[in-house]
């Protein structure tokens, strides 16, 4: 399981109502409701992975992410769950106060554009990275709003919304050693290539 969900895993609490934003084929939500016992819904726009979800049994509604999250009243749900899709929306800033606005908590997951091997493809071949978690060419990819861990923090800090937990992950290394692991905790915007935030409006101790 990808290091996201099993995150996703740890902070979602027992018997929770969640909402899952481009939540593809279900997976998440299926080891969520099997291993957490939680209830909700998921939100895709791929029909075909809409059928497979719902052939494993759960609650999927078709739709575009751009168009919000209206359906839903305030406070419907413990949690919202985004995984790497923030970066292909036309509005990310208004689907996060929209996520935060049904949910206690959100959980949000993208790629790192200032990882070093970005950098370092960019500064010496002066063409748009392809990467692991970058894995588009320019002219096909869903990512219209790539952004930085200080991207995000600085969208937080401008909208009032406090950052409860972060993680940075390198999909790049399938083994951390411990230094590798230590340094990516020391720099994350420079050697983690996704980025784990779980956010809340709410006022609580950040870790």
């Amino acid at each position: 399981m990808r290091m996201d969900h099993q995150l996703a895993e740890r902070w979602i609490a027992p018997q929770s109502h969640v909402l899952d934003l481009g939540c593809g084929n279900g997976e998440l939500l299926a080891h969520l409701q099997q291993k957490r016992g939680v209830t909700g819904y998921g939100l895709e726009i791929d029909e075909e992975k809409i059928n497979d979800g719902i052939a494993k049994g759960l609650s999927i509604i078709e739709q575009d992410l751009n168009d919000g999250l209206a359906r839903f009243a305030d406070n419907s749900f413990d949690t919202v769950v985004m995984a790497r899709a923030l970066q292909a929306v036309k509005a990310p800033d208004v689907l996060l106060l929209d996520m935060l606005r049904v949910a206690r908590e959100a959980i949000i997951t993208f790629p790192n554009f200032a990882h070093w091997q970005n950098r370092l493809h960019l500064g010496l071949k002066g063409l748009m990275p392809v990467s692991e978690a970058l894995p588009y060419e320019w002219y096909n990819t869903p990512n219209i709003h790539l952004c930085t861990f200080k991207d995000f923090e600085q969208l937080c800090a401008q909208h009032d919304i406090h950052i409860i937990n972060r993680f940075a992950v390198s999909d790049s290394e399938k083994v951390h050693s411990p230094l590798m692991t230590a340094l990516i905790r020391q720099a994350p915007n420079l050697l983690a290539d996704v980025a784990i935030y779980r956010v809340t409006k709410q006022k609580t101790d950040s870790c």
